[in-house]
C-alpha cells in the first residue's frame, strides 16, 4: 500500500475493467461477425470505435494497477 490506497481495491477495480475489455472485445467481434454475414468488404465504423474504447479501457486499467505499486 503506497500513498494511503489500498492496493486490494485498486486491484479489483483494474480486474472489473479487464471484464469491460473483454466484453468491448465480444461486441466488436459480433460487428466483425455481423458485417461479413452482410456481406460488408471494409471494417464497420462499430468496430473501430469499440475497439478505440476497448484500448483506452485496457490503459485505465493498466494505469489503475501502477496505482500504488510506483
Amino acid at each position: 500500500m503506497s500513498d494511503g490506497l489500498d492496493q486490494h481495491r485498486v486491484d479489483e477495480l483494474a480486474d472489473r475493467l479487464q471484464h469491460v475489455v473483454d466484453e468491448l472485445d465480444e461486441l466488436a467481434f459480433d460487428a466483425l461477425r455481423e458485417a461479413s454475414a452482410d456481406g460488408e468488404r471494409t471494417r464497420p465504423v462499430l468496430d473501430r470505435r469499440l475497439t478505440q474504447a476497448r484500448r483506452a479501457t485496457e490503459r485505465a486499467a493498466h494505469l489503475i494497477r501502477q496505482l500504488g505499486r510506483t
